[in-house]
């Protein structure tokens, strides 16, 4: 898989790394996913649809924060993955962060993997 750094904010409270393969692609947040920086995840998940990629996956393990805006995101890149055949997978989450799905129930509509090899295996 090739790798890329997509974006950083000023106060660096997330990054955004790329990875592509065949029609898949891993998306790693690393940080604090809130409204100041959602679109630094939304514009690589938005282009990775729309480019073709059909798996998406979270990796979600350096994701230490996600706060509602974060949340809608993914619902987000879900809902525009589904739309075009494809889908979007979480692994890895963190307990703060499964706790927010949990709670919202968004648990529910989400492929959810413990590790990001078991989601790599789908």
């Amino acid at each position: 898989m090739d790798r890329e750094m997509v974006g950083t904010t000023g106060r660096d409270r997330l990054r955004v790394a790329v990875s592509r393969s065949g029609t898949s692609a891993v998306v790693a947040p690393v940080g604090e996913l809130d409204h100041h920086t959602a679109d630094l995840l939304r514009e690589p998940l938005d282009q990775l649809v729309e480019d073709g990629y059909s798996t998406l996956v979270v990796d979600c393990t350096g994701l230490e924060f996600c706060d509602s805006t974060g949340l809608n995101v993914l619902l987000g890149a879900r809902l525009k993955a589904e739309a075009a055949g494809g889908s979007v997978h979480l692994a890895g989450m963190r307990p703060a962060v499964a706790k927010v799905f949990s709670i919202t129930g968004a648990e529910a509509v989400f492929t959810v993997h413990a590790t990001l090899d078991d989601a790599l295996k789908e």
